[in-house]
């Protein structure tokens, strides 16, 4: 067909959070990389975050460029330079971010209508771009940040409500309908699955922008979640491809190290340490870009590593500002004394800020993972054959547990079963005690007992599965083939006049 011969333009829209531009901006890559021209739009701070990748892409003959735009800062309220939820500490920071994305919007729509791409990859926290997309005539696809288990999960509480049937919060029930027996309990769930809330009206709009869209793309790989890829597909209805692990496309060691922004440690200075260690002996340690402890969950965690008699790696976030007696902002970053005590044993590595998380987990030296849950973080941590300590705390996390603790088996959670709405809220948070995590800790990198050798067996399979995946003739290289493809003939079927090709919105517009 005609369309063959003609380049395809995507345009790419990410969301202003690390957890979700990173992935993305990986994903745009990866398409420009198979001969598409691409397109990112972001605004000034965070380009600055993926700008030095985007160059090496452009050196080597690449077509992806940037759309910047500025930031309405200060017409929403907050100091110029806060883009990103990384940069906003409190919740009622964060949400002033909302207003400004919709100041952005007009901007970005007539970037899409001067533009004239062949399609559209919007996170699916800009539903509006589906009416966008129908308006232009051309594929909409929804970029989830999560893996298809987090989907299929809540497809099936929506569906059959088993959290209605319990008689307390802590109480467990199983999940009906899915391909595994998943337990959760009330606590764990978001407050939205729970009871109509502010936000109800919003997941309302995602959910119906997801279903008149062409199809959702996923950071994952089908050997990963194989039963629930096929449940999102068949059970669910959905058109999706799976195009992870993103983080192993990308070979060069600068990739690695400043992927999603610049790191704070010197990648030399950081392997140099882990080289100086035996395989298997360090923990690694990293609750996202987002969350924030209490400084009473900070001390149990640094007792935690301490009795559990291990090496460790920490990336610590700062605790939130407040005010003292003095009226002056004050911020802890850990117990007094405890960087001093590490330095002097050297048995530690305590890293302030953003992390070369993917070049950390893929050396030997690595042998668990204590992590928040995060989608990003699990793909990178089962494509480094590492098993995990799990302590989720909100938004999709715990779902995702799930599948390392109770599908895959290859973690160990530290036992927090609360939910919370927000990554720094602290009021609905209980300490955890270091007698749970030093327990979990040990239990993740027991080299010698039955069900370490057998965690550690189940996540080194796992990672030879992801890089077969991302490999020539693999699940997510296919997968990447085929949706490039499943572009050009929807193109084509559009010029000639068969305009419903396989999708609900272009015959009837988004509802």
């Amino acid at each position: 067909m005609d369309s063959e011969n003609h380049q395809l333009h995507v345009m790419f829209l990410p969301y202003i959070a690390p957890g979700h531009m990173v992935p993305m901006v990986d994903m745009a890559r990866l398409f420009a990389a198979n001969g598409v021209r691409v397109t990112i739009i972001t605004t000034t701070m965070n380009a600055l975050r993926f700008q030095n990748a985007i160059d090496r892409d452009s050196r080597l003959g690449r077509e992806i460029f940037l759309d910047i735009l500025r930031f309405p800062a200060l017409e929403a309220g907050l100091p110029e330079g806060c883009e990103n939820l990384i940069s906003t500490p409190t919740p009622e920071m964060s949400m002033k971010l909302f207003p400004a994305l919709k100041l952005l919007r007009p901007e970005i729509e007539n970037l899409f209508r001067e533009r004239s791409p062949d399609c559209i990859v919007s996170d699916n926290l800009f539903p509006w771009t589906a009416k966008v997309s129908w308006e232009l005539g051309i594929p909409r696809l929804a970029f989830t940040g999560s893996g298809f288990i987090n989907d299929c999960i809540s497809h099936s509480l929506e569906l059959h409500h088993p959290h209605e049937n319990v008689e307390s919060e802590m109480e467990s029930f199983i999940v009906p309908g899915l391909p595994d027996e998943i337990k959760l309990t009330r606590s764990q769930l978001p407050d939205i699955v729970k009871k109509k809330t502010g936000f109800s009206a919003m997941f309302e709009e995602l959910k119906e922008a997801e279903r008149n869209s062409f199809g959702v793309l996923f950071n994952s790989f089908y050997e990963l979640e194989p039963a629930y890829s096929d449940y999102f597909r068949e059970v669910i209805g959905r058109k999706a491809w799976h195009l992870g692990p993103l983080s192993l496309y990308y070979r060069d060691i600068e990739d690695k190290a400043e992927r999603g922004d610049k790191s704070c440690v010197s990648k030399h200075s950081c392997l140099s340490w882990l080289d100086s260690r035996k395989p298997n002996s360090v923990l690694y340690i990293c609750f996202g870009s987002l969350t924030r402890f209490s400084k009473a969950q900070i001390i149990e965690i640094a007792a935690a590593i301490t009795e559990s008699g291990h090496s460790f790696i920490w990336v610590v976030g700062k605790i939130l500002k407040m005010m003292n007696d003095n009226d002056q902002q004050d911020e802890s970053w850990l117990p007094e004394g405890f960087e001093n005590e590490v330095r002097r044993n050297d048995r530690g590595l305590i890293i302030k800020g953003w992390a070369p998380q993917v070049l950390i987990l893929e050396h030997q030296a690595i042998g668990g993972f204590l992590t928040h849950c995060g989608w990003n973080s699990i793909l990178e941590g089962v494509s480094a054959c590492v098993p995990m300590v799990t302590w989720p705390l909100f938004a999709d996390q715990f779902y995702n547990e799930k599948l390392v603790t109770q599908v895959l088996k290859f973690g160990v959670p530290v036992g927090n079963d609360v939910w919370k709405i927000w990554a720094t809220e602290e009021s609905r948070s209980p300490v955890i005690s270091r007698e749970k995590i030093r327990r979990a800790i040990c239990a993740a990198m027991d080299e010698d007992g039955e069900d370490g050798v057998e965690m550690r067996k189940r996540a080194n399979h796992l990672g030879e599965l992801a890089r077969k995946a991302v490999e020539e003739g693999g699940s997510s290289y296919n997968d990447i083939k085929a949706l490039i493809q499943d572009i050009r003939l929807y193109k084509w079927n559009n010029n000639i006049g068969l305009q419903s090709y396989d999708t609900k919105f272009v015959t009837h517009g988004p509802v």
